[in-house]
């Protein structure tokens, strides 16, 4: 089995690869041309969307393709081919997910970034801390990310309600509601996660109608797609203060324009769609198991369904 892989880091990638299934043949550049020669040679592809997306558009295509990234949506767009297998990087982002949501939710509650401020001004802050304790966290996309960061929530005392495409029975949320539910559910909510994909049901849902409705007191954290949050909304909404703070990991256009009003929003902070990268170790483990079921004919962990969009 001749597998290409086109990724950034392909030479890790190839590496990795080797070890974990000697038996299999690893084609691999990191030179455009060079990937659009090996790649009709190749049944299976192994890579980020925009590289493999690129050679869709050469007209090469795989019988199976499996993503480096979770979010898919180079492979969505118009024009290129939907007739072959595609898979998602599933189960390989949760806690590293949860721990950037951590990171910003305890940071929120004990005023990290304005006690930062005090000692530059040398002002002595004695203002108490706060605790996630009893906090409402409403989690927007509860699929294999979101259910991996309630589960790590659950230590710290939050309640937990979701929002996904319909509404559901699942553990450990105490409620899933669907979509259409969205601006009833961040009126009571203390945190807002955003971690839909980008479908065109997602696009501009975080609009000034919906921020009018926050707690002024939550904090919104966007690390799902930038398409979901009409920008200048936001910026609006944190100035009048419909909403405490937001932490952006994902934007409309990335890199950031340097005259985006993000970069000096009140309230807001970048991350710099850093919430949860790939590691190619376990990355390649899921894919080494996904080769397998696929050799067997079996059903593919991350298969996407491409009416539905993920």
């Amino acid at each position: 089995m001749r597998v290409l892989i086109a990724e950034q880091d392909h030479a890790n990638y190839a590496g990795l690869l080797a070890a974990a299934a000697p038996d299999l043949e690893v084609l691999t550049s990191g030179n455009s041309a060079e990937l659009a020669l090996l790649a009709p040679q190749c049944p299976v592809w192994l890579g980020q969307p925009d590289l493999l997306a690129t050679l869709l558009r050469q007209g090469h295509k795989p019988e199976w393709a499996q993503s480096t990234w979770a979010g898919i949506t180079p492979l969505l767009a118009d024009g290129l081919t939907r007739d072959y297998r595609l898979t998602r990087a599933v189960g390989i982002f949760g806690q590293v997910m949860a721990e950037y949501m951590l990171t910003y939710m305890l940071g929120h509650e004990r005023e990290v970034l304005s006690r930062l401020v005090s000692q530059v001004e040398r002002r002595w802050d004695e203002r108490p801390g706060h605790s996630l304790q009893g906090r409402q966290v409403l989690i927007v996309g509860t699929g294999d990310i979101g259910q991996r960061v309630a589960e790590f929530l659950v230590p710290f005392g939050v309640t937990l309600y979701g929002v996904a495409s319909s509404a559901r029975q699942q553990a450990p949320f105490v409620e899933v509601v669907g979509l259409d539910q969205l601006p009833q559910r961040v009126e009571q909510a203390d945190y807002v996660i955003n971690l839909l994909p980008d479908t065109p049901a997602t696009h501009d849902l975080y609009n000034a109608a919906l921020f009018k409705r926050f707690k002024p007191s939550a904090l919104l954290i966007n690390a799902g797609r930038g398409v979901s949050v009409v920008d200048a909304d936001l910026v609006a909404a944190l100035k009048e203060g419909h909403l405490a703070g937001a932490v952006i990991d994902v934007c409309r256009q990335e890199p950031l324009p340097q005259q985006h009003p993000f970069w000096t929003a009140w309230g807001l902070l970048l991350t710099g769609h850093s919430s949860a990268p790939t590691s190619p170790t376990a990355m390649v483990r899921l894919f080494v198991e996904n080769l397998r079921d696929y050799l067997a004919g079996q059903a593919l962990r991350g298969e996407v369904d491409f009416q539905r969009g993920y």
